[in-house]
This record gives C-alpha cells, structure tokens and sequence, in this order.
C-alpha cells in the first residue's frame, strides 16, 4: 500500500524475496513465440498483409491519391525547377570525382530520381550523385583503368581510357544497387544505427579532405594521377606540388574566383534564409556567365584550359555489367552501398521528423538498390543525396517528390536539348563549384570540440574515423572505423563501472558511497553494483572488482581454512590440541609443517566445504587459533550484488558467476542478488544453476529487501525471544517507510530512522 503524505510517501508491505514475491503474486503463464512461430506468421499470407506489403513496397500508392493539387502544385513546381538546376550542375561536377565524362555525371541525376519517386518513402531528399560516393566510385575507377603511363594523350586513347571507366562506374553502381536491394529484402535496414553520428561526421569530413585534394588537379590543370591506395593522399599532393611550377594560371584564378563567389553569396544565403523568398541560384549564375565568357573570349584557345567538352545528346542503350568488373571490387560496393544508405536515411530521417511523417529503413534500401541498378545499366555512378541539393529542394517549397520528378524533367531538357550550352565551360569552374559543395562538411571540424567536453568516445571514434578514412582510403578507412567503433563498445562494457553502495538518509535509497557524506552502512554487509550486463569479456574483470571490494580473495581464504583444518586434526590426533570449556589448548610444542606436507597432494580437496564432522569442536574462524595457526580474518558476513543494470547474463560468465559465489558461500558469507530483471531467474533454472549451495532463495526484489532481510537475520540469530516467533512470520514483515512511524510489537531496530520493521503473529 503507498499513502501519500505532503511530499513523502508511505510504504506498508512485506520483505519481498523473488520466491515469497511469486508465492503471494501470481504470474500469468504467457506463450513466448519461438523462431518457428515468428517464422510461420512471417510467411502467412492474408489479404490485408499483401495489401500492407504492396502498399509498403509501392509507398506512392499511399501519398499520390492524397496529394493536394491545389495547395501544393506550384510549390513544388518552383522547388522541382530550382533543384533541377543544382542537379545538372553538381551532375557534371560530381562526374570529375568519379573521373570520368561530365556528360554522365547527367545520367546519375536523372534515372535514380524517377525510380525514387516510385519507391521511396521520403518527401524531400533530392537523389542524385553525392561526393563521398562519387569520390569512392572515382576511387575503385582510377586503380582498375589508371591513367596512360606511356605520355600519348591522342583523343584515341583517351576516348578509350574513357570508356573502360565509365565501365567500371557503371559496374560498381550496378553492383552496389543488387547489395542494397538484397539488404532491403532481407530487413537489414537496421544496419544503418552501426554507423553513429561521431563516425559519419568524421568519415564525411575526411571524405571532403579527399574530394579537395582531388579537385587540384582540374584546378591546377595539372596531370597528377589517381592513388587509390593506403596513403594515397600524401602521393596525390606529392605530385602536385612536385608540378606546381607547371599550373594554368587562367584555371587557377578562374576557380579561385568562382570559389570566393560562391562562398560568398551562399554564407549569405544562410544569413538572410529568413528574409530571402528562395535561395540565390549561384551555381547556376557562375555556371551561366563563366560559360558565356569562355565562349566569347575563346579560353581553350588562348589560355590553353580543359573544358567540359560537347556532350552527347540524348541517352546511351543500357548495358549489362562487367563480370570481371565485379569480381574486382565486391569490397568496395559494399562500402558504397552502405554509406549511400547511411548518408541519405540520415538527412531523410531529418526530413521526416521536421515534417512528422514515418520513413522506412528497408524500403529506402529498395529504392536506392533499384535507382542504383537502373543508373549502372545506363552508364551513370552511385547515387545518393545532397545535403545542400535537398536543402534546396526542401527550402525552396516542396512538398513531395512531385519536385523530384520536375528536377528530372530539368535534366531531361539538358541531356536531350541543351547540353551544348555547356561545351565552353571550363572543368576548373566544375571543379570550384564541387568545393563549393563542401562548406557544411568542412565545417564539421567543429564538432570535435564539443564532442571532446560532451562524450570523450565519441571524440576518439570521431578523429580515428577522420584520420583512417584520410590516410587509409575511403573503403578501408570505413572499415577500420566501424571496427573501432564496436571496439569502443565492447572496452566500455568490457570494464564496466563497479561501484560499493550504502543507504543515503537512511530510508531506502542507494547510492555510491564516495558520493554522499550522509551514508549507513550495515555492519558487515558490502553492496556491490555492477552497471553493465556481464558477459564473457567482462566475468573475470567483474570478479577482480568484487574481490577487491570485498577486501579478500575467497578462494585463498578457504584453501588457508581448510589447511588450518587438517593442521587442527593433525595436532589433535597427536595430543598437541586438548578440548577444553574455553576451546582449543595446545598441551605441548607444535609441530611444523610446510604448506606441501599439509596439502598432502590432495590439493583439490582444499577447494571444497570446510568439514568440521569429525571434530569435537566447531571452529569459530573469528575467535583466537592455537598458536602458529593463521588464516585471514573475513570481517563481512553478507553480500547484496545489485543487478538491476545487468541486462542480460551470457552462459560462460554464469559458470564463472557461479563457482564465484560458491568460494564466497564456503567461507560462510550469505550472498544476495537485488534486482535482477524479469526472467532472469528462469533463464538461471534452464541453465542449471541452482544446487545445494546457491539457492534462489537470495534473490530479492530490491537492495532494500535485502537489507532489512539481513538485518532482521541478524537480530534474530542474537535474540532468543525473536528466534521463538520467528517461524512463520516472513510473511509479516511489514516495512513502514515514513519518518514518523514506530513499530508497534516484536520491534527490530534497524538503525533506519525512516524505517521501522513489524514482526506479527499469525492470531
């Protein structure tokens, strides 16, 4: 019963072990579904499932009836043309990333948009190419088609060097879309909470470091080779700097303009979001004006620069994947096909939350499987999402993926009609227009400050992360990252925080005892709390700590037991120890033996229960030994583990848990277990842990149980009248929480001024 008194409250019920507990509760005996019984429901079919799935599998059958003409139509009309226009620009710069064409950077941001718009769940990401992914396909590229070693730069060959790497970026997209659809088929969309926040800022951060470094080349004009190799950085500017002297000073300052333009207005654009109706489209402007310059002033033939090149109209027939292609780079699919979900189930997710609808992880896999399997066949590259495109879409007013769809259409126009505009520009603005991209992601060194005062780990995983995808390469930087990362989690589970407890103002709370100054602690009982779930890792660190909290090694306490034991006989059976009133008294000089004679090589003996049978006497290990026999004093006769933060407990560390306990019941000291979760104690029959030692009478429901049942032990072991009405009265003890109680009869002082125990007769 709990009565409310002012802001204290009243607690009237008795000491509750998990065993008295289930005795006066009856539990509901609930059918548990196994593996089969999940497995049959999976694949039952009904007709309001395969509507479900259908409905789950098409998610534009669910949003297009309900689409709100009127209201939304010309939002998304204006949002579709604005991002339309960042597509086709960050298409042709993202498709330098991946080293090949600019023309089919176009591709990527065209065809993985109409099959999104089909299957996709979120109503504002903007799908198309995105730099971490392009830089990751340009890597896998470059190490399987490098450049020509032999110096000849005939169109010849370049053309054919040019086709083998769109080969190869369509295959990897081909393959990385089969792995994602294969993962949303098989609800792996889960494996997206393996990648934190701390791991995807680092890894997009370095990725930024890599799509700058990349960038020098097309801004420098410079024939610097691709290194797609650990430490592939560091040779990477090695040749740029070794060439430096040969740099097109027209690209330079070309692309350092663009780059000082762009950043300008868009710091404005975020410092006057509120006020501006849209964004300035300064891509588009730079794009625009540098193209009309270029064809008028005739850069490519005066100032000898690169520019992007007439572009094929209209669309390529798809084509199949290269086996041999895919065979060569399964490794980094994987990679690609994990981070393009990661990156964009992130900003989806952020969508979707500002907006308050639901999104699916496996669904999100499907699309982008699908979108990146139709973009290989087309010859486009891997495809995500923007951060600044979708930030675009959304800004600028959409609602739906309707201005998806008139993004696409945007593009369409460019691939099918006006793509020649764009011949004259220089790969330089590209270039400068790809970093000017990169502004958020480099911002996010910030972060590592106030990761370093919030969460030291996540500071750790975050510069290992940056460091390892920065000098180990994107693909085996994420690897080494998600490794570490489950490595953090594991070191902080594996040496989880132990800590000794006592009562706090003596009512029934329990805290660390080095926290608080006002603290009990009943005389030989140790609270001992572990705050992680015990597993094989941790067993042997978990009983280290509860050894050294206890203050002694049981096992050694025993052994020296059970060595004074067989000394005792030894001597009594030689007339050297007498049984008087007052104990044990040496009748003539001992004889000494060494700790071998005593073991007798019976060794394993010593670890078993102390016998004391055939003696005359019982031995109180407390009181004085006879002269030359030592053992180590235990001055605790109770210990309570608090394991309410113990979420689970793995089979091998039962074993451990359980000979650990054992050691300590041996040596006469009760153990106690509070809090434990539900069923646990079912898991510990199944697991045939209980015998004739460790009972499941020590578990209790709480500390405080646990406690007051020790302490009331205790009393009654002392006190004769208690030990006469103990029998039957478990039951009623009753604990009376509130400062202005007293008990009333068979009282118990436990030294808790806010509680009192009532011991009743049964009338």
């Amino acid at each position: 019963m709990v009565e409310p008194v002012g802001n204290h409250y009243i607690v009237a019920r008795p000491v509750y072990s998990e065993n008295l507990f289930d005795e006066e509760h009856e539990k509901l005996h609930r059918y548990h579904k196994n593996f089969w019984d999940n497995l049959k429901l999976y694949f039952r079919c009904s007709r309001q499932k395969a509507k479900k799935i259908a409905l789950r599998f098409f998610p534009i059958v669910s949003w297009l009836p309900a689409y709100r003409f009127r209201e939304w139509i010309l939002s998304d009309i204006i949002s579709g043309i604005n991002t339309g226009l960042v597509s086709v620009l960050q298409g042709l710069a993202f498709a330098l990333l991946v080293n090949v064409p600019p023309g089919y950077g176009l591709y990527a941001a065209f065809f993985p948009v109409l099959v999104y718009f089909v299957f996709g769940t979120s109503r504002h990401i903007s799908v198309g190419p995105f730099p971490v992914l392009s830089l990751m396909v340009g890597g896998v590229v470059v190490r399987l088609v490098p450049d020509s070693s032999t110096g000849n730069d005939n169109s010849t060959n370049t053309s054919i060097i040019d086709e083998e790497r769109v080969m190869v970026a369509a295959s990897v997209t081909f393959l990385s879309g089969i792995i994602q659809l294969l993962l949303g088929i098989l609800q792996f969309g889960f494996i997206v909470i393996y990648l934190s926040h701390s791991l995807i800022s680092g890894f997009t951060t370095a990725a930024a470091i890599h799509v700058l470094v990349s960038q020098l080349k097309f801004m420098l004009q410079l024939p610097v080779p691709g290194y797609n190799v650990p430490f592939g950085i560091i040779y990477t500017l090695e040749s740029v700097f070794s060439q430096i002297k040969d740099t097109n000073i027209a690209d330079l300052v070309t692309s350092l303009l663009v780059l000082l333009i762009v950043f300008v207005v868009k710091e404005l654009n975020d410092r006057y979001k509120a006020k501006l109706p849209a964004p300035i489209p300064i891509e588009l402007i730079v794009t625009v004006l540098a193209a009309l310059i270029s064809y008028f002033v005739e850069f490519e033939k005066r100032f000898n620069v690169a520019v992007v090149g007439e572009l094929e109209e209209g669309f390529q027939a798809p084509v199949a994947p290269d086996i041999g292609i895919l065979q060569k780079c399964i490794g980094d699919s994987i990679s690609i096909a994990i981070v393009a979900f990661a990156v964009a189930f992130s900003v989806a997710k952020v969508y979707s939350i500002k907006h308050d609808y639901p999104i699916d992880g496996n669904q999100e896999l499907i699309a982008f499987g699908l979108g990146n399997i139709v973009g290989g066949a087309f010859k486009g590259f891997a495809s995500s999402t923007a951060l600044s495109r979708s930030g675009v879409q959304e800004s600028t007013g959409g609602k739906t993926q309707i201005a998806g769809i008139i993004s696409a259409f945007i593009v369409l126009i460019v691939i099918l009609a006006i793509g020649f505009l764009l011949a004259p520009l220089q790969k330089s603005v590209l270039a400068a227009l790809a970093l000017g991209n990169l502004k958020g992601m480099l911002m996010q060194f910030k972060e590592v400050g106030v990761l370093w005062r919030k969460d030291k780990y996540d500071c750790v995983i975050w510069v290992v992360t940056f460091l390892a995808a920065v000098f180990l390469g994107l693909d085996i930087g994420l690897a080494t990252a998600v490794a570490f990362e489950l490595l953090t989690v594991v070191i902080r589970s594996q040496f989880p925080s132990c800590t000794i407890l006592a009562n706090v103002g003596r009512s029934n709370i329990y805290r660390n005892r080095k926290d608080y100054t006002d603290i009990y602690e009943p005389e030989g009982v140790k609270i001992f709390r572990c705050s992680s779930p015990i597993f094989f890792a941790n067993i042997e660190f978990f009983k280290e700590k509860l050894i050294t909290a206890v203050g002694f090694n049981p096992l050694r306490v025993l052994r020296k037991r059970n060595k004074a034991l067989r000394k005792i006989k030894k001597m009594l059976k030689k007339g050297e120890l007498q049984v008087t009133p007052k104990g044990l008294s040496c009748m003539a000089n001992q004889t000494h033996e060494s700790d071998e004679e005593l073991d007798n090589n019976r060794i394993e003996e010593l670890d078993q229960p102390t016998s004391m049978t055939d003696l005359p006497i019982r031995i109180n290990w407390s009181s004085d030994l006879p002269p030359g026999i030592t053992v180590p004093q235990v001055n605790i006769h109770s210990i309570v583990l608090d394991f309410s933060a113990v979420s689970f407990l793995d089979f091998s560390a039962m074993r451990v848990l359980q000979k650990t306990l054992k050691e300590f019941i041996r040596i006469d000291i009760d153990i106690y277990i509070a809090g434990a979760h539900e069923g646990f104690l079912e898991k510990l029959e199944r697991c045939e842990f209980f015998d004739e030692e460790i009972k499941p009478s020590m578990f209790f429901l709480s500390i405080h149980d646990a406690v007051l049942h020790i302490l009331l032990k205790k009393d009654t072991a002392s006190s004769p009248k208690l030990k006469l009405t103990e029998k039957g009265t478990n039951k009623d003890c009753i604990i009376n929480t509130s400062n202005g109680l007293r008990s009333r009869e068979n009282k118990v002082s436990l030294l808790f001024p806010a509680v009192s125990l009532q011991l009743h007769r049964n009338h």
